[in-house]
């Protein structure tokens, strides 16, 4: 992909396809933020909500590097959602009840967007879809990729993506807040993984695997119904 950003015959391509990735990719790390932000306001923490982060707003929730990362890789991040896990009864699950909260929003959001795009597929155009409709299409289809890939790559349980927080969880009361205290320092192991072709290509065929073959199906579901519908009616 790198090699392609600075290959002229392609850069129309790149850079068109990152386009169509902006929308989808707003939508999705707003998702995920908000529910981190929510989750933890429901179980006693209004940090988020006091910096006015429980919102749609997707300005709010941006991180331009991993707003970046997802419109050309498909997989990034969005500035973290303030959370005090002090202010929760039990910090320490609490904190993975918040954490797993961001991936859960958008594998259900991926679900959801995937059910409406096969009840409207004949409606933007079907397979020889054109015009606004294709484009249509293509953000759909965007959404629910970069909000799977989303979710796989914030399981990942590196400091301080999600699934370090559900990981840590199992650990004791005193190894966990050692290991938290070291936390902010993640983020350099994390790009330096970020840079190895192994990462991102697993990453991606996690992220091709269940979109193939799960949400897959769910389109096709819907896709179904209305087609029966449809017969039913004629």
């Amino acid at each position: 992909m790198l090699n392609d950003l600075f290959n002229f015959d392609n850069i129309g391509t790149i850079l068109s396809s990152a386009v169509m990735s902006i929308i989808p990719a707003l939508i999705c790390i707003t998702f995920h933020e908000l529910a981190h932000g929510f989750t933890a306001y429901r179980l006693g923490d209004n940090t988020a909500k006091e910096m006015g982060r429980l919102t749609l707003n997707p300005i709010k929730h941006i991180d331009i590097f991993g707003l970046l990362m997802m419109m050309f890789f498909r997989f990034g991040w969005a500035k973290p959602v303030p959370v005090n896990m002090q202010n929760f009864k039990r910090p320490k699950w609490y904190m993975a009840v918040t954490a797993i909260a961001g991936p859960l929003s958008n594998l259900i959001l991926a679900a959801i967007v995937l059910i409406i795009y096969g009840f409207l597929f004949e409606s933007l155009g079907g397979f020889y879809a054109q015009g606004a409709g294709a484009v249509a299409r293509e953000i759909i289809e965007n959404t629910a990729y970069i909000s799977i890939a989303l979710a796989i790559f914030n399981l990942v349980p590196i400091p301080p993506l999600d699934g370090s927080k559900v990981l840590f969880s199992l650990l004791s009361e005193g190894m966990y807040y050692k290991l938290m205290r070291y936390e902010r320092y993640g983020i350099i192991v994390l790009i330096l993984i970020l840079n190895t072709p192994f990462f991102r290509s697993t990453i991606g065929q996690l992220t091709s695997t269940l979109f193939s073959n799960f949400f897959f199906f769910l389109w096709k579901t819907a896709y179904d119904i209305v087609g029966g519908l449809s017969i039913a009616n004629f």
